[in-house]
């Protein structure tokens, strides 16, 4: 080859940050799709593509609700449920004798209206069929010459059946018959649970949290704290988890219940770990309204919100404001009156102020021991953070020689480039300061164990969580 002029070129000078996995979570939930990796679902998806990807499911009503206040990419890990949700029993309002039973194991809670449009029996009736409670409905359809109508993607079967006296036959189903059921969702079982995490231990993508689709009680906590613990120390995944509790019954008092979740919660000691004890009737991103956990809403906030800030943050500007559009209220009646209880015992809350117009986040708290320096959400995101972005670093000087005749020195060079995602974190204000130290007299431990100890010391950033206002009045000036 001629010589000549030849470039070389040298990329990353810049120190530009690398992919964080900031606002990113995996969601685990109920869902008729089979995957055994995750699925991803973004943020610019329509409701319809969503249940395309995940079925109808509760998986994806979760999804959904993330995507509509503020996620732009979710990992979704379907699951196979164990126990299968529930047929309620077929009501019938109006004149026709013709009878309808609903028949299959439903893939979700849907609200079954089949409403008669035109006169007549088999093959000559026709009917329009909504899942969702009435908000949308089919097009008309004839009742088939079998009487069995599938609804497509929900596990369910309508059957027709004409009526049995022959006078009443030709006019089984008349205009204004109206047959109504609902079914329950299928549900996880603590094993499906455990069994999906444990399907996360070599994804290689990277994430802040995991979501649980679904109510769940102390021991699938107590499951899950100990799954989250594997996955941080074994499979070096620094995690948080996001659940859902269980809600009251009709007929439980109020008091007692939280008092419940109390007793519950003093057992569990993970400050990765978060329960959020709040509902409320959401209207959805399909356009559905529906009483749900409001735990799929608080991801979507986290996902958009940086690393240290606060989700129940007030400023209508920072976006976390819940408008009375979209959830219209809290449930069940009288949820103000524990709310207290049930924030002080380490649960996330919603609430109202007197004077603001919308619905906030209480307080993100996660369940962490007594005196814990890591209580909301926020502390945890941040410290989570700094442990995956000082372990890459940290990855980059493993199997490095050092020279022993200046131990010291060699270690502080190396422990020099650990700082930089810590720069990059106070530079962006997710942190104020911090500090990286390397402990004196190493020169004996190096050789016998082959370990490099640093320190690590950061100071978070402070948050106002209740202001206290001094009010007088003031005498008349003397002038």
């Amino acid at each position: 080859m001629l010589r000549d002029v030849t470039h070389k070129v040298t990329d990353g000078l810049l120190g530009f940050a690398t992919a964080t996995g900031d606002g990113l979570h995996l969601k685990i939930g109920v869902s008729p799709v089979v995957s055994d990796k995750p699925i991803i679902v973004t943020g610019d998806m329509t409701a319809a593509k969503i249940k395309e990807r995940l079925g109808l499911s509760p998986l994806a009503d979760a999804v959904m609700d993330s995507v509509q206040w503020g996620a732009a990419r979710i990992y979704c890990l379907p699951v196979s449920a164990t126990e299968a949700g529930t047929l309620g029993e077929v009501k019938h309002t109006g004149e026709g004798k013709g009878t309808l039973t609903l028949d299959g194991s439903p893939t979700n809670a849907f609200g079954i209206i089949v409403e008669i449009t035109g006169q007549g029996t088999l093959n000559t009736a026709a009917f329009k069929v909504s899942i969702d409670g009435g908000y949308s409905y089919s097009d008309e359809t004839t009742v088939p010459l079998t009487g069995e109508y599938t609804l497509e993607g929900t596990g369910l079967k309508l059957t027709f059946a004409a009526a049995s006296e022959p006078d009443d036959a030709a006019t089984s189903f008349k205009v204004g018959d109206v047959f109504t059921a609902s079914t329950t969702a299928p549900t996880m079982t603590n094993g499906d649970v455990i069994a999906a995490i444990e399907k996360l231990h070599n994804f290689a993508e990277e994430y802040e949290f995991i979501h649980i689709v679904g109510e769940s009680s102390l021991a699938l906590w107590q499951a899950v704290s100990e799954a989250q613990l594997e996955m941080q120390d074994t499979y070096k995944k620094p995690l948080a988890f996001v659940m859902e509790a269980t809600p009251p019954e009709e007929e439980d008092d109020l008091q007692d219940y939280a008092l419940q979740l109390e007793a519950d919660r003093k057992k569990i000691k993970n400050y990765n770990l978060q329960v959020v004890a709040a509902w409320g009737v959401l209207v959805r991103l399909d356009g559905t309204t529906q009483e749900v956990n409001l735990a799929g809403l608080a991801c979507g906030l986290y996902a958009k919100a940086p690393v240290q800030v606060c989700i129940g943050k007030t400023r209508t500007e920072a976006g976390f404001n819940i408008p009375k559009t979209k959830l219209t209220e809290l449930r069940p009646q009288g949820i103000e009156e524990i709310t207290e209880m049930l924030d002080v015992a380490g649960f996330l809350t919603f609430r109202e102020y007197d004077g603001l117009d919308d619905f906030y986040v209480y307080h993100t708290k996660m369940m962490s021991p007594d005196g814990s320096d890591f209580r909301y959400m926020e502390d945890v995101r941040v410290l989570n953070k700094i442990i995956r972005e000082t372990r890459k670093e940290a990855l980059l000087i493993l199997q490095d020689d050092i020279d022993l005749e200046d131990v010291q020195g060699e270690l502080e060079t190396r422990a020099k480039f650990m700082f930089t995602p810590l720069q990059r974190m106070i530079d962006s204000k997710e942190i104020s300061s911090a500090e990286i130290t390397v402990p004196e007299g190493q020169e004996e431990t190096i050789l016998e164990d082959e370990t490099m100890r640093v320190k690590i010391r950061y100071l978070s950033r402070g948050y106002i969580r209740e202001i206290e206002v001094d009010l007088g009045r003031s005498a008349p000036s003397s002038d």
